[in-house]
Order: structure tokens, then C-alpha cells, then sequence
């Protein structure tokens, strides 16, 4: 059975590309979504793409996720800072659980360096940009051992 990834954006990012571009840079989320969906296909897997301005949907999305995914890929965005609704549910995922965030949020101001979000998941990749879709995508991956045989081993496995 191929891994199932979900990935589920939260508040403002389908403003990608437009909103605050010396931070978030220029990507839209259509170009980041199109992109994991590449990835994805290229490893086999299959991919759920979401987002939401309502934190209810995201914690639905959570719940769904209990039976329709293997790991979750979580940009949180401004739920990050305050919603103990979107930790609860994500406490209740069994899979892996990436945090992600385009921007680096330690080094942002004091209302944006804290997530509620990290006590309830594996990793937190910050500051890559849109790319930290891709490499979550990867990481996620490699924790499931889904990543194909055929990868060099310092992509499929990392330092041994």
C-alpha cells in the first residue's frame, strides 16, 4: 500500500505570493501544492492537500486524517500561536507529524516564535522557505520507509 500523506494548511496561506512577500516570498501555495503533488508521484505515495481559515475544518481535516493518512505535514500558520483545539486532535494522530513554517519563527517577533503546535509533533522544519513542503515531504518518508530503493543512500537513509 503507498504512504498517504496529508498536508494541511492553515489561516492566510491561500494568499501565498501576494501576502507579505519579504517573508513568505513569492511561491503561491497552487505552485507548493503542485510541487508535492510531483514529489509525491515520483516515490509512489498519494497526497491530500488542504487549507482552511476556519480552525473547526482543520481540526476535521485532523480527525479524517486518523484513517486516511500515514502522516501529517502541518503549516499551522497563525493557529500555531494559540489553538489547544488543532494540539488536541493532533495528540490523537498516531502517524508521524511535521510542523512546518515557510518562515523561521524563532527569529520573528515574540508573538510568532512559540507554537503550541510542537509539543504534539515529530519534527519542525522553519525557514526553508517553500521548499520546506519538499523537504517534509522527504521526511515524512523516510520515517514511514517509503522512500524508493533507487535514491542514493544520503537521501534514502541519511549518515549510518
Amino acid at each position: 500500500m503507498p504512504m498517504r500523506v496529508m498536508i494541511l494548511n492553515g489561516p492566510n496561506l491561500n494568499l501565498l505570493g501576494v501576502r507579505e512577500p519579504k517573508i513568505y516570498g513569492s511561491v503561491t501555495l497552487a505552485a507548493i501544492e503542485k510541487s508535492c503533488r510531483e514529489f509525491t508521484d515520483s516515490i509512489g505515495a498519494t497526497l491530500a492537500f488542504h487549507q482552511t481559515n476556519w480552525e473547526g475544518q482543520m481540526v476535521d481535516w485532523i480527525h479524517a486524517a486518523r484513517q486516511e493518512a500515514d502522516a501529517i505535514i502541518i503549516n499551522p500558520a497563525g493557529f500555531s500561536f494559540y489553538s489547544i483545539a488543532i494540539l488536541d486532535a493532533l495528540k490523537m494522530f498516531e502517524g508521524p507529524i511535521i510542523e512546518l513554517h515557510i518562515s523561521n519563527i524563532h527569529a520573528r517577533e515574540a508573538t510568532y516564535q512559540h507554537s503550541k503546535m510542537s509539543s504534539a509533533v515529530r519534527a519542525v522544519i522553519c525557514g526553508l522557505g517553500a521548499y520546506g513542503y519538499v523537504v517534509s515531504l522527504q521526511c515524512v518518508a523516510r520515517m514511514l520507509d517509503a522512500l524508493p530503493d533507487s535514491l542514493p543512500q544520503p537521501l534514502r537513509i541519511g549518515p549510518v
